[in-house]
């Protein structure tokens, strides 16, 4: 399976232009089963979503997971997951994480295979994201299925984000910013009964526009029945 992570700045680009059918032009590039994304709704007022879902569903197959809790929005504090039409999965929930600002996870379970993929996107202090790993570890150790962790980990220092095994942390490189990627803040965290077949930073001509991050991608395969 192929899934993506991808901060896209609420549809604002380099150029100051909020154009979310380009953040649909740079998905369509990377033809991911699975979509996991990072300021999908605007930051202030009725925190309204930004994603053109139509176009996504028509043009590219996918569905929005039901996570917001506010009329207007496409995730939860701006995290949100798309899912291919033909991906079976059982409904969406949201994980609630230790935070100062509106910080948190969303999650939805595959039925086959049965894996748990959660989109993240940690807080802006070292402290902050340190509680928030610990939680999120903890709903790892919980489940007894395999669990992928996708999103902004807002994290410079890779030495901090250690977790036991059997999680693995995957970095496809840096992707951050944009303009000039130095930074490795898009991340994924595999459990047991995960297998990363490819992971790399999502290059081309839109996405060096369209956001301040570049999406991230992972292959993996289910090493181990669920």
């Amino acid at each position: 399976m192929r899934l993506t992570s991808y901060n896209i700045r609420k549809a604002v680009g380099l150029d100051w232009r909020r154009d979310p059918d380009r953040i649909v032009d740079v998905l369509a590039e990377i033809d991911a089963d699975i979509v996991v994304l990072q300021e999908a709704d605007r930051r202030v007022g009725t925190r309204g979503g930004v994603l053109p879902l139509e176009r996504l569903e028509d043009d590219l197959g996918y569905s929005l997971t039901e996570v917001s809790m506010r009329p207007l929005s496409h995730g939860w504090h701006g995290n949100a997951i798309l899912v291919r039409h033909d991906v079976d999965c059982h409904p969406p929930a949201r994980i609630a994480l230790p935070s100062v600002e509106p910080r948190g996870a969303v999650a939805v379970c595959l039925e086959s295979p049965r894996i748990e993929v959660v989109g993240v996107h940690l807080g802006l202090t070292p402290g902050m994201r340190r509680k928030q790993l610990e939680a999120l570890q903890q709903v790892v150790a919980a489940r007894d299925h395999p669990v992928i962790l996708a999103g902004d980990f807002n994290e410079w220092n890779a030495a901090r984000l250690r977790f036991p095994a059997p999680l693995k942390v995957i970095s496809p490189g840096p992707s951050f910013h944009t303009a000039r990627p130095s930074a490795a803040l898009d991340r994924f965290v595999l459990s047991g009964g995960l297998h990363a077949t490819a992971a790399y930073v999502h290059h081309s001509e839109l996405a060096a526009r369209a956001s301040d991050h570049l999406p991230v991608v992972i292959d993996f395969d289910v090493t181990e029945p669920a």
